[in-house]
């Protein structure tokens, strides 16, 4: 009966739907709940206390939903205290982190890995920190690119000045020889031609996405929680914490399906 239970997802905003499209390739028998933060985002100014703070009172919520796992798909939210809500809850919790590490590690033939993200997950160093433990000589060169998540959350990935804002982010990381780059956001993926552009085609960007929902994947099946129903499809619950208007905008463009999300007042 447990297997029957969804997958639960939290971020600041619409990035984690990345992940939840990745999951729909690779796990399209699971019903997945969803929580965006959009009142209180972005998260990645904000100190780590106040960040964990706000992911617990979310997968709170989410625990009322009937789950089996939590994904915490949100760099900011990860890297201010992944190894905590493991700690307090009783569920599997994973991050994006450490898959997306893993998955740089897996590409580079150089050693020379790039690292974006919000001031918040930069300045934890938890991208320098998981790539080295697992190779030591790798060198990582990490850029804060802030302005991308209001980007992405207001529907301005096509507005003229994004252009000009990744290549002013970017240019010193193309300048250091990554052949490598972690999008260490995951509302970054939706910003993919962008970056591209910027860092040229010669490096490879790597999301969490895939690797994020590689690791669930194998939890479900270790656990004995893999859903064989094939009819999940009207089974999806989106929630947010402002207004749905803008994340079913852009969410029915990311994941290819209609959405309907509901407004949840957080404390």
């Amino acid at each position: 009966m447990n297997a029957l239970k969804s997958i639960a997802l939290l971020d600041s905003g619409v990035g984690g739907l990345t992940v939840v499209k990745e999951i729909f390739k690779q796990l399209p028998n699971e019903r997945i709940v969803y929580f965006g933060d959009t009142a209180r985002m972005p998260y990645g100014p904000r100190p780590h206390q106040q960040v964990r703070g706000f992911a617990m009172q979310i997968i709170d919520f989410l625990q009322t939903q009937d789950i089996k796992l939590v994904i915490v798909a949100c760099n900011s939210a990860s890297a201010a205290g992944l190894s905590w809500y493991q700690e307090n809850v009783v569920l599997p919790v994973i991050g994006v982190i450490e898959p997306g590490a893993r998955a740089a590690l897996e590409h580079t033939k150089t050693k020379r890995i790039g690292v974006i993200g919000t001031t918040g997950t930069i300045k934890s160093g938890a991208y320098d920190k998981a790539i080295k433990k697992l190779d030591p000589e790798v060198k990582v060169f990490s850029q804060e690119c802030p302005l991308f998540v209001l980007i992405v959350e207001n529907n301005l990935i096509n507005a003229r000045e994004t252009k000009k804002v990744a290549e002013e982010y970017l240019g010193p990381l193309k300048e250091s020889g990554i052949d490598v780059l972690i999008l260490g956001c995951t509302h970054y993926p939706l910003l993919n031609e962008v970056i591209q552009e910027a860092v040229g085609p010669e490096v490879r960007l790597i999301s969490s996405a895939e690797e994020t929902a590689r690791e669930a994947k194998e939890i479900l099946i270790n656990n004995d929680l893999l859903n064989s129903n094939s009819d999940n499809s009207t089974h999806h619950r989106f929630f947010v914490s402002a207004s749905p208007k803008t994340f079913v905008e852009i969410g029915e463009k990311l994941i290819g399906m209609k959405v309907k999300a509901y407004q949840v007042i957080m404390p």
